[in-house]
């Protein structure tokens, strides 16, 4: 910012020691792309240094500590910080010209290049395009991915060293020349230069009554922001001047004294200005070497000062320093030389002369905006699957060939006129599929979409459909559908993609049960991100988790434990209808390392196929058990939500996660020259290793998966890594051993490319025909089939014929089958770990289990299902336990079930264990300890108590309680089982509906809209407060909404907006918890239309506690009727005449209960079905619409008390 070689001339030199000084977490080749906690232990890493697990860092709301630490390139110093305007990136700029941009808290490396070959970066400005790049004669502006936009080189002689944003289009630069240069950045050129009195304009500042320069003689100049001319003049210092800041009226400044012939000393008073009066006020004492200093205003206009050896002080401007508020940037030794603030004022950057930057908040959720777009990540290298090109194709673009962008000479393409004739391609045909069944109304023909194609795309020549996916490709479908040519589906019809059919009913009217006839729960696929359905099916058959996430329950917003502890609290409800993972799929979103990670798809990603989902579920499932492993050790005191007693197995210290999934591993390295370095972590999960296969031998090996999974678990590998001994780079053999078995055996396959799947498939053949000689050479036993579940016996045919089952032998069952059903596994002092495959009904003798031996029995198997036609799909095959069968159907057994989202099918051992990685290729596999069980409290004890309906705080700034529209509940009126609670949801849009016309012209919907819960309000239903609400909440939201739906919810822009809302706002985890609590009581939810409120709030709620006023007051086969008629009709009340009130709706639904309860004492059911004939005579004459009359609102008045005072 500064001219920093008159500060210490120490600071000029970079002596390669410095690469010595750092801490070893700070070392250049750990600079991870991610959290290194992610990655932990499960590889080893190529580069031969072991990634620490770093402790979570557990910040003290109000007060900076350090939050992250990373290295650009070491002994280079960082010249310039700066955090994003528009995104959650922080950049640095270097003293070579190299700048770096971090995303997110976890600072993982967004972006790298090199900006000016020689100069130093000594400004960073971000704009709404790109980021700008000021160095001494020279300003860059590069996209945030790296690509240059423009070049604006100064004229000779120019040395800048400040720059200042005007406006959008326009920047100021100054430096130690004696003028000042504006820039237009729509044109890229000089609008103006403004020549200054005194030289050196080495910082600038903007309010909007003038611009303030700092000058290198320690002046500050105000000057008009029109003309650029001097209004005022403040000498600050003698010496010079370091650093200034304006807020509101004050303007404070450090700086340099001079001290004659000794030069200059460091001023320990700031110098604090008053803008009104144009004059000094009483300098400010402080106890540190100022050279930094900047405003962050949060609740007081208080300063943080910050020294060139690290030490930050923060004060009031116009009070007295503490030597209590002063903390320590730990910087080994080095001197910082750049300083930033984010806007939102929660972080704070620091870089130093050892290439390090430090980044520090006083939150532990940081955000560096208020106001973040999404960061746009870069793709992976594709440059090993181009596809070849055929240069002779007659109808290869020629833009697929890469080629340098030539300005001056002639392309080849461009052919003279004399020798060119324009050939325009012709259209291409009309599928004669879709002419067959064309009906013509008008002059417009409609016909069913055949699908042979993608949607809004029409290829030049038609193809059979093939698909490049996962690298390697596809049998083609036929073009005219499956079910005319049987003998090319090779995707068994239960395992292809499943899709909802919407009708005017949305759901209503779809049959559910078609697809599952368990008492198991599916899950709906609709949701963007949905594609891990299946691994949420996994997580919640296992039954130690299934009760740790229902136990846990913690403060975090977004919390993926508590989310998944609600979800599977439905699925234990549920009675075969399926649900959905919205709430948790939502809060997934929000996980920085989820998105770091790619596991967030585009919807455009999913509907079109383009996800590779054998990786990504894999990488999903390295991520929830390392996400669920965090969150359920992190200790906040009590685990409880605000008060609730905390739960025996979250309280624990070790993680239930890593007791169940985690594996001590010992990673050892060894150097040539014998030095050997072994380091412990934690590992939760193993990746398959397959050996390398020689393409010139076509012999084929046969191998064991026992022994391949060994060779995965201790892995030897060849590679270069850092030697302390030699002090470089030398080849090592790093090996890997575990110390202890998991309890659970977690393994992903790592299928793909046609590599992998070739060995996989040559293996399954060797062992099919090992099993068939061996049957062969054997005589042959009679053995009854084993009986089918009654669920198959309805689609048996199907099954026996098209999906080949037999059960005549046991080898032809074994048909692309490798994986064992049972491993026996045991880790010994001499042989070390040992893994054998077993026979599933042997057990192990008692020796043996007292010397550590363990069976581990086969309980999921997570295939990627991969269909050219629907772009493939993951389901998974589950084991499921006695405990599930006796909750759900009350029957004791096991048996292995196809979970294919809302498809739910019993399905024959074998099959989980075969894959014809034709179409079906392993993703995951879980191995079990048998009997592990016992080793678990399998207890959940609800932790959500009556505290979640007390008062609490909201989030909008702006609300008062003078503005408060319901009364929290009185311990004395806490709800009793069958308490009548009246309740009304107003919601908002996120996604419109997608839909497409049919060929009779109706609409038919494709996706529906997505829908999110924006104001929830319940209202006491008896006692002396009846009709008076005790929650109106109002939930804020981080995601986009694209309609407010004002005309029915009655939300306004604004209204979920923190910062600006005047209502009482909270989270949808609050609310969501009051509701739970209120279901877990046992109250009656009285409401109109509740079925889709609780559908979009993503609850589950028993139908004997629900009263919906939409049902009673209908008749079968007739249409639905709305709150405002049956409120006009029956209740003279005259409701909903702008917008909709949810207080006002909740209240009419209960006078509507009352109402139907006075109807049927009167005169049973005979006169309440009079009545409703009655009703719909007098709608079918109205046309359901209430007469415009101003009905008396008395009525409905006197029902209820006034709520006076709220």
């Amino acid at each position: 910012m500064m001219n920093f070689e008159g500060l210490d001339p120490g600071m000029g030199e970079y002596p390669a020691g410095l690469h010595g000084t750092l801490e070893a977490g700070l070392e250049p080749t750990l600079d991870p792309h991610l959290n290194p906690s992610l990655l932990q232990g499960v590889e080893l890493d190529p580069e031969g240094l072991a990634v620490t697990v770093p402790e979570s860092v557990h910040l003290m709301e109000g007060v900076f500590s350090e939050l992250h630490s990373v290295v650009s390139e070491v002994g280079i110093p960082v010249t310039a910080t700066h955090f994003d305007l528009q995104e959650e990136m922080l950049w640095m700029g270097n003293h070579r010209g190299h700048v770096t941009s971090y995303f997110g808290p976890t600072m993982g490396r967004h972006s790298s290049f090199q900006v000016h070959a020689t100069d130093d970066i000594r400004h960073i400005q971000s704009l709404e395009t790109g980021v700008l790049f000021l160095s001494k004669n020279n300003l860059k502006c590069y996209t945030r991915g790296g690509l240059v936009m423009f070049d604006y080189p100064m004229e000779e002689g120019a040395d800048m060293h400040s720059l200042l944003m005007t406006d959008n289009n326009t920047l100021l630069m100054g430096g130690l020349q004696n003028y000042v240069v504006e820039v237009d950045l729509n044109t890229v050129q000089e609008a103006q230069k403004f020549t200054v009195e005194i030289p050196g304009v080495a910082i600038m500042r903007q309010t909007s009554r003038f611009f303030f320069c700092g000058h290198t003689s320690g002046k500050v100049t105000l000057r008009d922001l029109r003309t650029f001319k001097t209004e005022n003049e403040f000498d600050a210092f003698s010496g010079s001047l370091s650093d200034f800041d304006v807020h509101g009226n004050l303007l404070a400044a450090c700086g340099f004294s001079s001290r004659g012939l000794n030069g200059l000393a460091c001023d320990r008073f700031l110098m604090v200005y008053d803008l009104r009066m144009m004059r000094a006020v009483t300098p400010l004492q402080v106890h540190v070497d100022p050279l930094f200093l900047r405003f962050i205003p949060t609740y007081t206009s208080r300063l943080v000062i910050i020294s060139q050896t690290g030490q930050c002080q923060f004060c009031e401007p116009t009070g007295l320093a503490n030597v209590a508020d002063i903390f320590h940037v730990n910087t080994v030794g080095q001197l910082l030389m750049s300083f930033d603030v984010s806007s939102s004022k929660q972080a704070l950057a620091f870089g130093d002369s050892g290439g390090c930057v430090h980044l520090w908040s006083d939150v532990p959720e940081v955000s560096f905006n208020d106001y973040s777009r999404e960061t746009d990540f870069p793709l992976p290298c594709l440059v090993d699957t181009l596809p070849q090109l055929d240069w002779n194709h007659d109808l290869l673009p020629l833009s697929l060939i890469p080629m340098p962008l030539t300005s001056t000479e002639p392309l080849l393409s461009d052919w003279p006129t004399p020798l060119s004739t324009p050939s325009p391609r012709r259209a291409p045909l009309v599928d004669p599929e879709i002419l067959r069944t064309m009906k013509t109304v008008g002059f417009i023909g409609y016909a069913p979409n055949p699908r042979t194609r993608p949607r809004n795309q029409v290829p030049y020549k038609i193809k059979d459909v093939e698909l490049d996916y996962d690298n390697y490709n596809q049998v083609p479908e036929s073009p005219i559908g499956r079910d005319e040519e049987p003998h090319l589906c090779m995707v068994p019809k239960k395992y292809r993609k499943v899709t909802i059919k919407y009708s005017k009913l949305g759901l209503e009217d779809f049959d559910f049960k078609h697809y599952n006839r368990t008492l198991f729960a599916g899950l709906e696929p609709h949701i963007p991100n949905a594609y891990c359905n299946c691994m949420i099916q996994v997580l919640y058959f296992l039954e130690p988790i299934r009760c740790l996430v229902q136990n846990h329950l913690c403060q975090k917003e977004f919390c993926l434990a508590c989310e998944l502890g609600f979800l599977f609290h439905m699925l234990d409800l549920s009675r075969g209808d399926p649900c959905q993972a919205s709430n948790f799929l939502r809060a997934f979103r929000t996980i920085p390392e989820a998105s770091a990670l790619g596991l967030i798809l585009a919807d455009s990603d999913e509907q079109t196929g383009k996800a590779k989902l054998g990786r990504l579920i894999q990488s999903w499932n390295r991520f929830i058990l390392t996400q669920l492993h965090q969150e359920t050790q992190e200790q906040e005191g009590p685990q409880a939500y605000r008060g609730a007693s905390s739960s025996s197995l979250g309280s624990s210290a070790e993680s239930a996660i890593g007791k169940l999934f985690g594996c001590e591993v010992e990673n050892s390295s060894l150097c040539r020259c014998g030095k050997e370095t072994v380091r412990s972590s934690l590992t939760l999960l193993f990746t398959m290793h397959y050996p390398e296969q020689n393409s010139h031998d076509k012999t084929v090996k046969e191998y064991d998966f026992a022994e391949i999974l060994k060779r995965s678990i201790c892995l030897e590998q060849n590679t270069q890594a850092w030697c302390e001994n030699c002090e470089k780079y030398q080849p090592t053999v790093q090996t890997r051993n575990i110390r202890c078995l998991p309890d659970v055996l977690v393994i992903n396959c790592e299928v793909n490319s046609a590599k992998e799947a070739e060995f996989w498939k040559v293996q399954a053949e060797c062992a099919y025909n090992k099993a068939m000689q061996k049957e062969a050479t054997e005589p042959a036993k009679r053995t009854e089939p084993p009986p089918m579940p009654t669920e198959w016996c309805l689609d048996g045919q199907e099954i026996c014929s098209t999906e080949g089952f037999t059960f005549d032998t046991r080898a032809e069952d074994l048909r692309h089958a490798w994986i064992p059903a049972t491993l026996k596994m045991s880790i010994s002092k001499s042989q070390g770990l040992e893994i054998v495959s077993w026979s599933e009904g042997d057990e192990i003798s008692a020796a043996e289990e007292a010397d550590g031996v363990s069976l581990y029995d086969l309980v999921v198997t997570v295939p990627h299902i991969q269909d050219a036609r629907t772009g493939g799909n993951l389901v998974a095959h589950i084991k499921v336990g006695e405990t599930y069968h006796q909750r759900k159907e009350g029957v004791t057994h096991q048996q292995w079930y196809l979970f294919n989202d809302f498809l739910i099918e019993p399905i024959d051992k074998t099959e989980a264990a075969q894959f014809d990685v034709s179409w079906k290729v392993p993703a995951i596999l879980y191995y079990a300890k048998r009997n592990y069980h016992s080793r678990y409290d399998l207890r959940i004890k609800n932790p959500i108590d009556a505290s979640v309906l007390l008062t609490e705080a909201s989030l909008a700034r702006k609300q008062r309680k003078s503005h408060a529209t319901f009364i929290p509940l009185m311990v004395s009126e806490m709800p009793q089982a069958g308490d009548l609670v009246g309740l009304d949801a107003e919601f908002v849009t996120l996604n419109q509906e997608e839909a497409e016309l049919r060929s009779d012209g109706t609409k038919s919907t494709i996706k529906p809209s997505q829908m999110s819960v924006a104001r929830i309000t319940c209202v006491r239903g008896q006692g002396p407060n009846e009709g008076v609400p005790f929650i109106d909440d109002y939930i804020s939201t981080q995601e986009q909404v694209v309609d407010y739906l004002t005309q029915y919810s009655g939300i306004k822009p604004g209204d979920l907006d923190a910062k600006i809302s005047s209502k009482h706002l909270t989270t949808l985890k609050s609310t969501y918890l009051k509701l739970r609590f209120l279901i877990d009581t046992g109250v009656r939810f009285v409401g109109h239309g509740l079925q889709k409120d609780f559908r979009v709030i993503n609850l589950l709620v028993p139908k004997d506690q629900v009263i919906d006023t939409v049902y009673l007051f209908h008749l079968p086969r007739k249409r639905m009727i709305s709150l405002r008629f049956l409120a006009w009709y029956y209740l003279d009340l005259n409701i909903q005449g702008e917008t909709h009130d949810s207080i006002e709706d909740a209240r009419t639904a209960l006078q509507l209960y009352r109402k139907y309860l006075e109807l049927s004492r009167g005169g049973g059911s005979d006169e309440v079905r009079k009545v409703l004939k009655g009703l719909y005579e007098k709608g079918r004459q109205l046309d359901w619409k209430v007469p415009d009359s101003d009905t008396g609102d008395g009525q409905g008045a006197a029902v209820f008390p006034s709520v006076m005072g709220l």
